[in-house]
C-alpha cells in the first residue's frame, strides 16, 4: 500500500533550495571577458565621444590581436618577458623577506615597533615614482635601480598586512599556549606566525600587484628590454594597438603571480579550509 504525501499547507514555504543556473564559475568569467570585448569594440567602432573621454583614437580589438600576434612571432619578446620576471622576482624576493620578518617582530615586540615604525610610516606614502632619481643616484647600474623599485613597491603592503595578522592573532590563544609552558620561540612559530599567516598572503598578493605597477614605471625611465620599456617604446614610436598589448601582459602576469601566491598560501595553510 502507498503511502500518500501530505499536500504542503498554505503559506508554508517550501524548504527545498531554488534550482540554480546552469552557469558554472569559468562560464561566468568568460562571459564577463567578452561583455567587456564588445563593449570595447562598439565604442570603437562607433568612435564613442563622451566629452571627457573619447575613443575616436583608441586601436579595435583586432588591431590589438594582430599585433599580439606579431609579439609572440618576435624574437623581442623573451628578452621583455625575461627582464621583467627576472626584476620582479629579485624585488619582490627581497621586499617579501624583509616585510615578513620585519612586520613579525614589530607586530610583536614593543621596542622594536616604537624604533622602527614610525621612519617607515615616514617613507610609505611616498610613490614609487619618486624613488626613481634618488635610485639612479644610488645604485651604479639601471637594473640595481629598476630592483630597488620593485622592492620598495613590494615592501610596505606586505609590512603592513603581516603587521596587522600579527595583531589580529587571538590573544586568548597566547595565553593558551603560555598556560601549556610555550616558550617565546615557539610560541612565535607554532601560534603568532601561523596566526597571522592569512593577513601575510594578502599582503604578499597585494604585493606582487604593486611590484608590477612599479616595474613598468622604471622601465620606462631605465629600462631597455621588459614589458614596461616595451609599452613606453610602443607610445613614442605611435604604435597604439602595442600599447594596449603590453598592458594586457602585465595584467595576465600581474593576476596571474598574484593568483599563483594565493593558491600557494592556501595550500600552505590548511587549517584555513578547515574553518570554512
Amino acid at each position: 500500500m502507498s503511502a500518500v504525501l501530505p499536500a504542503t499547507a498554505p503559506g508554508h514555504r517550501d524548504s527545498r533550495p531554488a534550482p540554480r543556473l546552469p552557469l558554472t564559475r569559468l562560464t561566468l568569467q568568460a562571459l564577463s571577458l567578452l561583455a567587456c570585448l564588445l563593449l570595447w569594440q562598439l565604442a570603437c567602432a562607433y568612435r564613442l565621444n563622451l566629452g571627457f573621454i573619447s575613443f575616436a583614437n583608441t586601436p579595435r580589438p583586432a588591431e590589438v590581436l594582430q599585433a599580439a600576434w606579431q609579439l609572440a612571432q618576435s624574437p623581442k619578446l623573451w628578452p621583455h618577458l625575461s627582464s621583467s620576471l627576472l626584476r620582479v622576482g629579485a624585488g619582490f624576493g627581497l621586499a617579501a623577506v624583509l616585510g615578513v620578518t620585519l612586520g613579525l617582530l614589530i607586530g610583536r615586540l614593543r621596542p622594536v615597533r616604537l624604533s622602527l615604525l614610525p621612519p617607515l610610516e615616514v617613507l610609505r606614502p611616498v610613490p614609487a615614482v619618486a624613488w626613481i632619481p634618488l635610485s639612479i643616484l644610488m645604485f651604479p647600474s639601471s637594473e640595481g635601480s629598476m630592483i630597488f623599485i620593485t622592492f620598495i613597491g613590494a615592501l610596505f603592503p606586505i609590512l603592513l598586512n603581516t603587521i596587522h595578522g600579527v595583531e589580529g592573532v587571538d590573544p586568548r590563544l597566547i595565553a593558551s599556549a603560555r598556560g601549556l609552558g610555550t616558550q617565546d620561540w615557539r610560541l612565535f612559530t607554532e601560534v603568532i606566525a601561523p596566526g597571522a599567516a592569512p593577513s601575510i598572503v594578502t599582503g604578499l598578493s597585494i604585493g606582487m600587484g604593486t611590484c608590477w605597477f612599479c616595474l613598468v614605471t622604471a622601465e620606462m625611465i631605465a629600462g631597455q628590454y621588459g614589458i614596461g620599456y616595451y609599452t613606453w617604446e610602443s607610445y613614442t614610436v605611435q604604435a597604439y594597438p602595442n600599447i594596449v598589448v603590453g598592458m594586457l601582459v602585465i595584467g595576465a602576469l600581474g593576476m596571474g603571480s598574484s593568483a599563483l601566491i594565493t593558491w600557494l598560501g592556501a595550500r600552505l595553510m590548511p587549517w584555513q579550509g578547515a574553518q570554512r
